[in-house]
Formats: C-alpha cells, sequence, structure tokens
C-alpha cells in the first residue's frame, strides 16, 4: 500500500481550496459563507479520510463518527472521489469504488456516484468510456459531479464563459450542465438573484438543465430562508418543473440516507408543494418499469416522469 503522507503529498486537497476567499465567491450572507465553506471543508475531510483508509467498512464508520449526520452525504461524495482516484492509479487493487458504493457507503449512493465524477475532472478521464462500467442509471451521476468540479474550480471559465469540455456526447452535455448548475450555489454563495441571471446569460438550450442543478443544490446544501427560496422559485417560474425534479432528487438522497432536515422540509414545500417524504416518493414511483434499452438514456426518462409528475399535479 502506499503510504499516506506520499497519498497526501500527491493527491491532498488543502482546505483552504474550500475558502470563497480562495475560490473568488461571493456570499449573500456571512451565514451563508459559513455554511458552504463548511460543506466544502466536509468534502476535504471525507477525501482525506478515504486517502488514509481505503477500506470501505472502516472508512464508513470513521465518517459516521466523526461528521454531523446532516453534513455527512459531503463526507462520503469527498471519499468516493478519493477512491475512484485510487482506483484509477492502482495496479492491481482497483475496486474501491465498487465496494463502497455497493456496500458501506450504499446509503449516501447518490452522492457516492457524484464524488467519482470529480476523480475524473481531477484525471482529465474520457467521461463516455468512464460511465461503462457504472450503473446504467445512477452512473450519470458521476456525469453531473464533473460538471460540479469544474464549476466549483473552473468558474471563470464554464460558468462566466460558457464553456464545455470536449468529448461529452451530447447527454453528457446536458448532465454536465446539471452539475455546473449545482455549482452555482455554491459560487454564487447562495444569492437566488445573481444565481438567476448568471443562468439568463447562458443559451437558452442550457438553461433548464441549469435549473435542476439549482433545485438541487438549494434543498440538499441549503442555507437560506424560506423568503429566499420563494424568489428562487419565482425567478425560475418558467423552469418549475426542473426546480421540483431537482428538489425531488435531493430529497431522495437524504431520505435514503436518514438525514432529511427541517431544511430540506422547507425548500420542497416551496419547490413542489409536498413534504420531502413524499417528495422522496416521486422518484421511486418514476423508476417503476424503467426502460433500460431505450435509445433515450434511463436517467433522461426518470427525470422526465418526475417533471411529469409535477406539470400533472402542480
Amino acid at each position: 500500500m502506499i503510504p499516506y503522507s506520499f497519498r497526501k503529498l500527491i493527491f491532498g486537497i488543502s482546505p483552504s481550496e474550500t475558502k470563497f476567499s480562495k475560490r473568488g465567491f461571493h456570499a449573500v450572507s456571512p451565514e451563508v459563507r459559513e455554511r458552504l465553506e463548511n460543506i466544502g471543508e466536509t468534502f476535504v475531510y471525507g477525501y482525506h479520510a478515504a486517502l488514509l483508509d481505503d477500506n470501505p467498512e472502516s472508512l464508513s464508520k470513521q465518517l459516521d463518527s466523526t461528521i454531523s449526520n446532516e453534513l455527512q452525504g459531503f463526507a462520503y461524495e469527498g471519499a468516493a472521489m478519493a477512491l475512484t482516484l485510487l482506483d484509477f492509479l492502482s495496479l492491481r487493487h482497483r475496486n474501491r469504488f465498487k465496494q463502497f458504493v455497493q456496500g458501506a457507503g450504499a446509503h449516501h449512493i447518490y452522492m457516492v456516484y457524484v464524488g467519482a465524477g470529480w476523480a475524473w475532472a481531477r484525471l482529465h478521464r474520457n467521461v463516455n468510456k468512464a460511465l461503462i462500467p457504472l450503473d446504467p442509471l445512477l452512473g450519470w451521476l458521476a456525469v453531473d459531479g464533473y460538471g460540479f468540479h469544474e464549476g466549483y474550480f473552473h468558474w471563470q471559465k464554464t460558468v462566466t464563459h460558457g464553456s464545455i469540455p470536449r468529448r461529452l456526447s451530447f447527454y453528457a452535455r446536458r448532465v454536465f450542465d446539471q452539475g455546473l448548475g449545482r455549482s452555482l450555489w455554491f459560487v454564487k454563495g447562495a444569492d437566488v438573484e445573481a444565481i438567476a441571471q448568471t443562468i439568463n446569460d447562458f443559451p437558452a438550450e442550457r438553461q433548464a438543465d441549469l435549473w435542476s442543478g439549482i433545485g438541487l443544490a438549494a434543498t440538499y446544501a441549503g442555507g437560506v430562508d424560506e423568503a429566499a427560496l420563494k424568489r428562487l422559485a419565482e425567478l425560475g417560474s418558467h423552469f418549475r418543473l426542473q426546480l421540483a425534479q431537482g428538489t425531488a432528487f435531493a430529497a431522495k438522497a437524504r431520505e435514503r440516507a436518514g438525514n432529511l432536515t427541517p431544511y430540506t422540509a422547507l425548500a420542497c414545500q416551496v419547490f413542489c408543494a409536498t413534504d420531502a417524504a413524499a417528495a422522496a416518493h416521486v422518484t421511486d414511483d418514476a423508476l417503476i418499469d424503467l426502460p433500460y434499452e431505450s435509445p433515450e438514456p434511463a436517467y433522461e426518462i426518470w427525470q422526465q416522469r418526475i417533471q411529469n409528475h409535477y406539470l400533472n399535479n402542480g
């Protein structure tokens, strides 16, 4: 096994990388800044925990015992990034991520897949090839994670100038944008006015996926009050179905992990007009008889079904 000191030297991420001053982000309030920086620090903690101990069982116990229940998903996301990176660079032991996502990390399965995408971004992996061995449905969350990484670390390029990595398929570009949309919650410091203006500056054909990502981040990461959420819903009213779908995804991720929060419940009321459990249930219903052999990706059909639910029940 490669010593942790060497792993940290080569692959380590400084906690300072999550500071708004370092990233050039501006928050809507000091409280929001503190929360979003704390989320970033939690991600980095999980990442380094996995560099130190890549055994899925003991790693999971470490994260569960040291991170608050509400923030554990971010730690698992960081851990998944490290495990994916170690798998790619190992000559023999290359099933760390698989063991984690199918075992000790399964309750945070959505965040774990997202974390894999961070590693893809760092490794400059061919996304279309990297998708092949993953679950045909949830593997797309790694592409979402790739998009978030690029927005978070390279916002001048991907947000200000709207660049998209080369070699992405048409649909991978769409999922990339969903992750990029999530990153705007951090890049713009949960400033709903700035978020809406930023999305409006993108080409029209990209805006729906960006709003889907915002719905997920606003519901999962949180940090603002009911008035701000309602204003966000107003600003994104033309994309209310995408907001609701992203919100439902976030509710499901937290429900499965057993860490639903009052904030998640509030966001579900604003964006979905239901409680969090009901929003999570919509995503489960949309999985029934989901076609995997269709020319259209199952992940897209899943999202469309969720959006259609809110179209018919809005």
